[in-house]
């Protein structure tokens, strides 16, 4: 058993992952974690022993050359030689290696947030040097909202996932599928039966993982008296500190509903009247930094098709008030053989992204409700999701 103080930013999945125990376990050796929601900067915690790995320094080692060599994050090498000063290694010198994800760069088994997604697309961009990556703006706290683009084709077609906060296995989804698709590409190019590299010279795909970072963290982070907005949330949320059900950005606007596609509508429609864990549409239209930032990216790009991920249903959106073209039909239909969503004509709703994006460019645009339970869904069911959604990922490219 080995003493951890909790640092900003820790989450209990975190810490499990950096030591290479699971969740329960912590659970189990720490009492005072009964029926608490989030773990909070300097609280001590029991962290019980785990299978430890060790690696005994080499001359022109770094602590960097270590978590490339063991595909290791290197803010997880650090936390687990917490008595190691990284500038001063000397050769037999022993450190700890935490568990690390094989050889793949994207962890799929344990909770997912900015943090891990910043890392993992740092380590894509690196093995995968075709990859572009830009920071398109900043979310209302300053957080860099991050494109991924893969593919080299005339065609152009935009994925986009966690508008919503308590959403973020989406963004799971999308970063997955990116190193899946960049691993085919630089190897045979099959993924799926695809021809990845065909699909790569004719389709440039632009992914955004995470509209609303802001949002994710507080879903899984939660918040202390430091927050900025800590008066402002324990009220939009009732008092509560779980904000496991928060959809919203950091400031209790429904990024889905911030689009001109009828607006003022939508707005009636909403039982929300001001900032809250959901379904409050804003004071105007693209008020947010998020939602502005999509709407800025999606006009300066000219896209031929969007597909936004959102959860839970197992469902696919593919029209807007009869603006879309004939073809999104036969899109969803399609979509529906390779996944087994069903496709849903909707009505009375307006606002959305997917909804935007029909109106004012009059091409296929597509919300995909992925998996079925209670957001947020557990990452437990990755496996079975992923294997339903990336056959509209692939696809997705063939159509336009």
């Amino acid at each position: 058993m080995r003493t951890y103080v909790v640092q900003s930013g820790d989450t209990l999945s975190r810490i499990a992952k950096r030591f290479g125990v699971s969740v329960s376990s912590i659970i189990n050796a720490n009492s005072q974690l009964t029926n608490m929601d989030y773990i909070i900067p300097g609280q001590v915690l029991q962290i019980p022993n785990a299978s430890i790995h060790y690696y005994v320094i080499q001359a022109g080692d770094t602590f960097y050359g270590i978590s490339q060599k063991f595909n290791i994050q290197i803010n997880d090498l650090i936390s687990a030689n917490p008595n190691v000063d990284p500038q001063r290694l000397y050769i037999g010198q022993r450190i700890v290696l935490p568990n690390s994800s094989g050889n793949s760069i994207v962890d799929t088994t344990s909770e997912y947030g900015f943090q891990e997604m910043v890392e993992d697309i740092d380590a894509l961009k690196k093995k995968y040097p075709f990859l572009e990556v830009v920071s398109l703006g900043k979310s209302a706290m300053g957080k860099d909202i991050w494109a991924i683009k893969i593919g080299e084709g005339p065609k152009k077609v935009h994925y986009n996932g966690s508008f919503h906060a308590n959403e973020w296995i989406t963004t799971v989804l999308l970063m997955k599928f990116i190193e899946d698709y960049a691993k085919a590409y630089s190897t045979d190019g099959n993924l799926r039966g695809s021809d990845m590299k065909k699909w790569f010279n004719n389709t440039s795909l632009w992914v955004v993982p995470m509209v609303n970072p802001d949002g994710v963290e507080l879903v899984q982070e939660g918040i202390t008296e430091q927050h900025p907005y800590y008066k402002q949330l324990l009220e939009w949320n009732n008092g509560s500190f779980n904000f496991s059900g928060w959809k919203a950005n950091i400031r209790g606007v429904d990024l889905n509903d911030q689009f001109p596609a009828n607006w003022e509508e939508e707005k009636e429609r909403r039982a929300a009247t001001g900032p809250g864990p959901r379904d409050w549409v804003g004071p105007y239209p693209l008020s947010e930094p998020e939602a502005k930032t999509i709407a800025n990216f999606t006009n300066n790009n000219n896209f031929d098709m969007v597909i936004a991920l959102h959860t839970q249903g197992e469902e696919i959106y593919w029209n807007y008030r009869d603006l879309e073209p004939p073809v999104s039909e036969e899109i969803a239909n399609h979509f529906q053989s390779v996944s087994g969503y069903k496709p849903i004509k909707l009505t009375g709703s307006d606002a959305g992204y997917k909804d935007w994006f029909i109106q004012d460019f009059r091409r296929p645009g597509f919300t995909v409700e992925a998996g079925r339970g209670i957001n947020p869904l557990p990452i437990t069911d990755f496996p079975r999701i992923y294997n339903e959604v990336i056959g509209i990922m692939i696809d997705g490219l063939k159509v336009v």
